[in-house]
């Protein structure tokens, strides 16, 4: 159950948070700056590539490393094939690909293996992952390029959590700068500057101390209370901020979620509005005792929505889905800006209220 009432407390919410969440929510700004100046402390911004590469692989181990192939996937599959793999090449790739490794752990001996194998196929191999780690150390061994991993002054000497919220930003940010230089995704210093503006921003409207009701990740936490979100998206940007939502969901608060893209959406998920987790399902036998009785999960949609290219969009049709079978709805857009700053709103008010459920669940306070 969802102690609504811790949500407005911040000194509670502060003994409660016992992994630092909301410190690293806050913090994903700054990391994104520490990660651009590793990034270019490490030759990023020297780089003159001879032309685009075939192929980006991205390969990676947790929470954050998947969503960071999520997105890479997103933004730059259209200049060329992007996606993630796991511990071997595929058996085409070769030397006019780039392997992209991120690693909030950097000690899996598939990655190490990984890099091996590459460089063995003529691959280029960039990695991102804590420094002197056994990852790093065999990058370097093949010639590759290791970036440091962004931490916080407070995991100096702390275990840096794959599902933390600024651990992504720590990953994504340097491979955002090298995307950049082989002209697969347009993300120069001073776009770099506009996400962590934003990330600055978005915590400051999420944040401990702002009311419930006028704080949008407050809000949508208390919204998910007892129900099984369906996380519907539009937009490139939506789209892997809605599977990462569901993921930290899963691995911050324990809670299960579903994630889906308009329109498939709305026939893959529009049975389960109908059926045990609708809205209204509720046994028939009156006389029943709820108050000893487990609450049932109930079905919430969840819109997250990039603004869609030439006006087109499934929202409306959506919004009838839902409503049609009294399923409430929650709705998440981001403000005017580019396609980096919308993910990053977008990933910002969702990781809040990830921390925010793990936070005010009853079970997780002592």
């Amino acid at each position: 159950m969802l102690d609504e009432s811790l949500l407005d407390a911040p000194d509670a919410l502060a003994r409660a948070d016992r992994r630092g969440l909301l410190r690293g929510a806050a913090e994903a700004g700054a990391r994104v700056r520490t990660a651009a100046r590793h990034a270019a402390e490490a030759g990023i911004a020297e780089i003159k590539p001879e032309g685009r590469p075939r192929a980006v692989l991205v390969a990676g181990a947790g929470t954050a490393a998947t969503g960071v192939a999520d997105l890479v996937g997103a933004l730059a599959g259209g200049g060329g094939d992007a996606g993630a793999l796991r511990w071997a090449l595929p058996g085409w790739a070769g030397s006019v690909d780039l392997l992209l490794i991120a690693t909030t752990d950097g000690s899996e001996p598939g990655l190490a293996l990984l890099a091996e194998q590459a460089y063995r196929r003529g691959c280029t191999v960039v990695a991102v992952a804590p420094q002197r780690s056994p990852l790093s150390e065999a990058v370097d061994g093949t010639h590759g390029l290791v970036v440091p991993m962004a931490t916080a002054p407070h995991e100096m000497y702390e275990e840096t959590q794959a599902a933390s919220p600024g651990a992504l930003w720590a990953l994504f940010t340097p491979l955002l700068a090298l995307l950049d230089r082989v002209g697969l995704i347009e993300a120069p210093p001073e776009t770099l500057a506009k996400v962590a503006d934003r990330l600055d921003s978005t915590a400051e409207r999420c944040g401990p101390a702002i009311a419930t009701y006028s704080n949008p990740a407050k809000t949508l936490a208390a919204e998910l209370a007892d129900s099984l979100p369906l996380i519907w998206t539009e937009g490139t940007a939506a789209a892997p901020a809605g599977r990462r939502f569901a993921a930290v969901l899963a691995e911050l608060a324990g809670r299960p979620a579903l994630a889906a893209e308009l329109p498939e959406a709305l026939p893959a998920h529009g049975v389960l509005l109908a059926g045990a987790l609708a809205a209204g399902a509720d046994p028939e036998d009156f006389f029943r005792d709820r108050v000893t009785e487990q609450q049932a999960l109930r079905a919430r949609v969840v819109l997250l929505r990039d603004r869609p290219a030439g006006g087109l969009t499934a929202a409306p049709a959506a919004r009838e889905l839902a409503l049609s079978h009294d399923t409430p709805i929650s709705e998440l857009e981001p403000e005017e800006g580019t396609e980096l700053e919308s993910i990053a709103e977008l990933l910002a008010v969702t990781d809040f209220a990830a921390v925010y459920l793990a936070l005010a669940d009853s079970d997780d306070r002592s």
